[in-house]
C-alpha cells in the first residue's frame, strides 16, 4: 500500500514483507529459523543455569559470557516471534510504536553484545599479559561496573534512534522489505531530509561496534606479542587455547554484522534477498553458537550440560 505524498504523515502500522523474492519459500525457511531459535533459548538458558550453579565458573570470562547470553536471549525474543508469525501466518502488520520499539531493542542489545565481547577480550588480555594481576584487576566490583557501563552505553547512545524517526513523514510507503524493523530500513521510507539522522546513526555505530572491534584487535595483537615471547611451545599453545572460543565468538558476531551494516549503506548492487537473509543470520546464528562454542571447548560447561540432560532424562 503506497501512502499519499503529504508533508506530515505517519502510518498507523507498517507491513513487513519478509525476505524479498523468497515469499513463496517462507514456510520452508521458517523451519531452520524455528529450530535455531529453539536451540538459542535452550542453550543460553542452560548456560546461565550452569554458570549460576557452578561456583567454579564464577570467573570474569564466564560472568561476561552470562551477560552476553542474557543479551542474546532478549535480542532473539524481540525479533524471532514476529518473524515466525510472518512466516507461518502471513502476519505482516506491525504497529508503528511496536516497530520503533523493536528497532531500539535490536540496536541497543546488539551494542551491548559488542561491549560484552570486548569485555571478554579485556579479560583474555589481562589473563595472558598480566596473569599475576588478573584477580586484583578484575574484581567482582569491576566486573559489575563494566557490565553496567556496557548496558548504559547501549541504552543511552541508542535511545535517540526512536525519537529521530518518530516525528518524520513516511510519505513513500508503509511497506518494509525486511523481516524486522531496523533503522536503515525505516529511514529509506522517509520523504524528508535525513542526512543528520543518518550521520548520527553512523557515528554511534563507529563509537560502539566499530570502536569495540578496533580495541579487540589491539588486545589480540598484544596477546600474540606476549604469547610468542613465551619460552616453550607448550606454554604458547596453552595460552592460545584459552582464546579459541572467544575468537570464534568474535568472528561469528562481527562478520555478518559488518556485512549487514556495509550493504545497507554501500551495497546497492547486492540482491535484496541476500542482504535480508544475512541480516537474519546476524540475529540468529551468534545466540545459537555461543553456548555451543563454550560447551564444546570448556570441560566444566560441557559436564554441566550433560548433568542437565541426565536430570531431564531421569
Amino acid at each position: 500500500m503506497v501512502l499519499d505524498n503529504r508533508t506530515s504523515l505517519q502510518p498507523v502500522s507498517f507491513l513487513l514483507i519478509g525476505i524479498p523474492g523468497l515469499e513463496a519459500a517462507h514456510i520452508w525457511i521458517s523451519i531452520p529459523f524455528f529450530l535455531v531459535y529453539l536451540l538459542s533459548l535452550i542453550g543460553n538458558f542452560a548456560l546461565l543455569l550452569i554458570i549460576k550453579t557452578d561456583r567454579t565458573l564464577h570467573e570474569p570470562m564466564y560472568l561476561f559470557l552470562c551477560m552476553l547470553s542474557a543479551a542474546d536471549l532478549m535480542l532473539t525474543s524481540s525479533t524471532l516471534p514476529k518473524i515466525l508469525s510472518l512466516f507461518w501466518f502471513n502476519n505482516k502488520e506491525i504497529y508503528f510504536e511496536a516497530c520503533l520499539t523493536q528497532m531500539y531493542l535490536i540496536h541497543s542489545l546488539s551494542t551491548m553484545e559488542s561491549g560484552f565481547i570486548l569485555a571478554m577480550a579485556f579479560d583474555r588480555y589481562i589473563a595472558i599479559c598480566h596473569p599475576l594481576r588478573h584477580s586484583t584487576i578484575l574484581t567482582p566490583t569491576v566486573i559489575v561496573g563494566l557490565g553496567l557501563v556496557i548496558v548504559f552505553r547501549g541504552t543511552i547512545l541508542l535511545s535517540p534512534h526512536p525519537f529521530l524517526l518518530r516525528w518524520l513523514s513516511y510519505c513513500r510507503t508503509n511497506v518494509i522489505p525486511h523481516t524486522y524493523c531496523e533503522f536503515m530500513a525505516l529511514i529509506k521510507l522517509v520523504c524528508s531530509e535525513t542526512k543528520i539522522r543518518k550521520a548520527y546513526s553512523l557515528i554511534v555505530a563507529f563509537l560502539t561496534g566499530g570502536l569495540d572491534f578496533i580495541l579487540i584487535i589491539c588486545s589480540y595483537v598484544l596477546i600474540l606479542l606476549t604469547v610468542f615471547n613465551l619460552p616453550s611451545k607448550a606454554a604458547r599453545l596453552k595460552s592460545l587455547s584459552t582464546c579459541v572460543s572467544h575468537v570464534w565468538v568474535i568472528l561469528i558476531f562481527y562478520t555478518p554484522a559488518f556485512f549487514s551494516f556495509l550493504t545497507h549503506r554501500f551495497g546497492h548492487h547486492i540482491a535484496p534477498h541476500v542482504h535480508i537473509f544475512i541480516a537474519n543470520i546476524y540475529l540468529l546464528i551468534p545466540p545459537m553458537m555461543n553456548p555451543i562454542i563454550y560447551g564444546v571447548k570448556t570441560k566444566r560447561i560441557r559436564e554441566g550440560f550433560l548433568k542437565l540432560l541426565t536430570i531431564k532424562c531421569v
